[in-house]
C-alpha cells in the first residue's frame, strides 16, 4: 500500500477517535496526518521530509487551535437571568420576606427598587437592569 494512503488512514482513524473520545487533542493530529497523506501522495519525499512535514502540519493546526480560543466570543443571551428581560413590565408582588419580587411574565423573580423609587405591591415596574438574579425595577407612575 501507498506510503501517502496509509497516512490518510491513520488521520482518518484518528478523526473517527476523536469522535468517540472527544476531547479536541486527536483532531489536530488527524489532520496533520491527513495533510502528510496528501504531501507524501504529491511529492513522495524520503522520510525526514515526511516526518518534518507532519510536525509542521501539527504545529500549524495547533497554532489555529489557540488563536481560535484566544478570539473573544459573545457572550450568549441563552438560558442567562437577563436574557430579554432588561425593558419588560412586570407587578411588585408582594413579598415573602424581606426581599422584594417581582413577576415578569410567568416568573416571580427577586426584585430591588431604582434609588429615590418607592411602590406597593400590585403596582406595575419596568425592568431598568439585572444585578445577578436580582432585577433592579422602577415604577412606571411618577
Amino acid at each position: 500500500m501507498d506510503p501517502g494512503l496509509i497516512w490518510v488512514l491513520a488521520g482518518l482513524i484518528l478523526l473517527g477517535a476523536e469522535l468517540a473520545l472527544p476531547g479536541i487533542f486527536l483532531l489536530w493530529v488527524g489532520l496533520a496526518a491527513i495533510g502528510t497523506g496528501l504531501f507524501v501522495l504529491l511529492v513522495a519525499p524520503l522520510f525526514w521530509e515526511t516526518a518534518i512535514a507532519f510536525l509542521v502540519f501539527l504545529v500549524a493546526g495547533i497554532a489555529v487551535a489557540v488563536r481560535l480560543k484566544r478570539t473573544p466570543h459573545a457572550r450568549p443571551n441563552l438560558n442567562t437571568p437577563d436574557a430579554g428581560l432588561v425593558g419588560r413590565h412586570g407587578v411588585l408582588v408582594a413579598a415573602e420576606g424581606p426581599q422584594q419580587r417581582v413577576r415578569v411574565g410567568d416568573s416571580d423573580w427577586p426584585a430591588r427598587l431604582t434609588r429615590h423609587a418607592a411602590a406597593q405591591p400590585g403596582e406595575a415596574v419596568r425592568v431598568e437592569a439585572v444585578d445577578g438574579t436580582t432585577l433592579v425595577v422602577r415604577p412606571l407612575t411618577p
